[in-house]
């Protein structure tokens, strides 16, 4: 007898958390803690106030930007659906078009607001940073307000040559509404 389709992504969800707990992974410093969180807040800043050729700087030329789908937060995005999924290519035309009149949900531009809380950081078997946070993004437009909570799961990698220190390899928000209601979409970055 064969494996349901929920079995199946059940089976997949495990399977990715092992291999997460299974990684070594060595705390940072207090120092470091406190760049990384400057780093965040920096980036909150730039996004708040749509800087987003700025915050785009923050990335890799290979990086990714996740928003997993709202009922498999652990999924892989090489097997399942998700919200969000943009190497740099992708997040440079996201860009590009949330700056101009064409993006209808986000012209006028919405503003929103940015909290974030519990940092967490740890350096991986590469020397790379694997940072972890709550965030919550508030969206004020046309006179509704809509919230997006969720943790950020990223993988930053020093930059030196940066005003900020990092870059991201890869910046991750999932969510922790169980339907995009009721807004239904994600026009802004998270």
């Amino acid at each position: 007898m064969g494996r349901t389709g929920e079995q199946k992504k059940e089976d997949d969800v495990v399977e990715a958390l092992t291999e997460v707990r299974a990684e070594a992974l060595t705390r940072v410093s207090a120092e470091v803690r406190a760049d990384l969180e400057l780093f965040l807040y920096e980036e909150a800043e730039l996004l708040d106030q749509w800087r987003l050729h700025e915050w785009l700087e923050l990335f890799t030329a290979d990086a990714h930007y996740l928003v997993p789908s709202t009922d498999l937060p652990e999924g892989d995005p090489a097997r399942h659906l998700f919200l969000v999924q943009d190497d740099r290519f992708l997040l440079e035309q996201r860009v590009n078009s949330l700056l101009t009149r064409a993006a209808h949900a986000e012209y006028p531009h919405s503003r929103t607001r940015r909290m974030i809380t519990n940092v967490r950081a740890s350096r991986d078997g590469e020397g790379r940073i694997r940072l972890w946070a709550n965030f919550s993004v508030t969206r004020v437009r046309n006179g509704a307000v809509d919230a997006y909570v969720g943790s950020y799961r990223h993988l930053l990698e020093e930059a030196p040559d940066t005003e900020l220190g990092y870059r991201y390899v890869e910046r991750k928000a999932v969510l922790d509404l169980d339907a995009l209601r009721p807004h239904g979409k994600v026009s802004v970055i998270l």
